[in-house]
């Protein structure tokens, strides 16, 4: 079972106990989120849930369990026979996700109240009998 996710503006496909990185959340440490899922692919030979409908009832959830520094990206600008050199680089601030657990949530059937509790049914007037117009044709 398996699900793609969105965090971030990016898109990431994830499953249970997987360990994912991306760019930094203001979430705290040991916070849970729940991610958002774009597509959800059940176990078996189930059909995956595209439509928005089937992918309210998905559930991911992630543990933030840590922040991190990415690696060095160095950056160098050179135009030739100009003598302009320019270098920089940085690195980006990170945060790591521990996926929990990918669920579907099924709605229990509701259930029923005793015939006590339950609103009493209001009696409806019959509906008034409709007259034809005298002198329009009406078949007889």
């Amino acid at each position: 079972m398996y699900a793609i996710v969105k965090v971030g503006g990016k898109q990431y496909r994830v499953e249970s106990g997987d360990s994912i990185v991306v760019d930094r959340l203001p979430a705290g440490e040991g916070e849970t989120l729940n991610l958002q899922p774009l597509l959800f692919r059940p176990d078996g030979d189930k059909a995956p849930v595209f439509e928005d409908a089937g992918l309210e009832k998905v559930k991911v959830e992630a543990k933030v369990s840590g922040h991190e520094r990415g690696k060095k990206v160095h950056v160098l600008k050179f135009k030739p026979k100009r003598g302009y050199r320019r270098r920089s680089g940085h690195r980006s601030d990170l945060t790591r996700l521990e996926i929990g657990e990918i669920k579907q949530l099924t709605r229990k059937p509701a259930a029923k109240k005793p015939a006590a509790a339950r609103k009493p049914a209001t009696a409806r007037k019959p509906a008034a009998k409709r007259t034809t117009k005298k002198g329009s044709d009406d078949g007889s």
